[in-house]
């Protein structure tokens, strides 16, 4: 027999945990994600002292609620991906004199104190890493010395790629940046664009491209897929793509490379907890004429 006390205490607990597993009508439970974010005026210099309001986060096109902005202050990994194909051999002395002064930019402590380690890769006859990552510009330099065209070579991007975010990955790397500087050289990756575009994602890194002479017009399946890795391998990550008709100016887009990626914002909004995440993820600047790219802060980044 039921003892009534024992029932009705049995059925006011139960009373309770489902009112607690049941929010109120029209209430939903949501949780903070972030993104590191960049904003350019027009000659793409960055902006400084901006607040939530000067953002719009969207996702799948619904607007979240921006809460706080910051300045990122985490140290980035930054992979400098370098064509050392024989395509770039009219190139190299430039790449060589425009990257000490990036790496040394880069390798200065922030207004925290910590400072972004940089690793040198040459992706010409297949990836190789010239220098580890460091955050000692001399260790960098000996990567940098190592930069020579190899006779009678091609270029590897899209291998380059992925094997790249597999270290990244390894390194539980919590602020990838991944920077290839390129020509039009032939691509002799075997692979479709996909298969490069995805690890970026997945590991939450930035890709910037920066290619050096003409733009390459070849209709084989390389130059269509690596095309794609260049213009929306970059655009789905919150880097950019850039042509640069003569190598003389690769210097001072490293040098505006640089500012952006040091003056960059963390930017945290509400989103609402969901079984299924968003497909895309966007932000931009609020006031006309600025222009903001974000990379989405990977989940397992954030969490305590």
């Amino acid at each position: 027999m039921t003892h009534p006390r024992r029932f009705a205490v049995a059925l006011l607990v139960a009373g309770l945990w489902i009112g607690a597993s049941v929010a109120p009508s029209g209430q939903r439970s949501s949780r903070e994600r972030s993104l590191y974010v960049s904003v350019v005026d027009r000659d793409g210099t960055p902006v400084p002292d901006l607040g939530p309001s000067d953002f719009v986060v969207k996702e799948d096109n619904l607007t979240r609620e921006v809460l706080r902005v910051t300045p990122a202050e985490e140290p980035m990994q930054i992979a400098l991906l370098v064509d050392t194909s024989q395509a770039a051999t009219e190139h190299i002395s430039h790449i060589r004199s425009a990257i000490p002064p990036f790496a040394v930019e880069m390798t200065n402590p922030n207004a925290a104190g910590r400072k972004s380690e940089v690793a040198i890769i040459g992706i010409g006859e297949r990836p190789t890493i010239f220098s580890e990552y460091s955050t000692d510009p001399k260790q960098i330099q000996k990567g940098i010395d190592r930069i020579w065209a190899a006779h009678n070579s091609g270029m590897y991007l899209l291998d380059a790629i992925v094997e790249v975010t597999q270290g990244l990955k390894k390194r539980e790397a919590s602020r990838p940046v991944m920077i290839a500087i390129a020509t039009s050289g032939r691509e002799f990756s075997n692979r479709l664009h996909d298969q490069a575009i995805d690890p970026l994602k997945a590991t939450g890194t930035a890709f910037y491209a920066l290619s050096l002479g003409q733009p390459d017009t070849g209709l084989g399946t390389e130059s269509r897929e690596r095309a794609m890795v260049l213009d929306l391998g970059t655009s789905v990550t919150g880097g950019y793509h850039e042509q640069l008709l003569t190598a003389m100016s690769l210097g001072p887009k490293l040098k505006q490379l640089a500012a952006q990626l040091t003056h960059q914002y963390k930017v945290t909004y509400s989103r609402p907890e969901s079984l299924i995440p968003p497909e895309k993820i966007s932000v931009g600047a609020a006031k006309a004429g600025l222009v903001a790219r974000g990379t989405p802060i990977r989940e397992e980044q954030v969490r305590p």
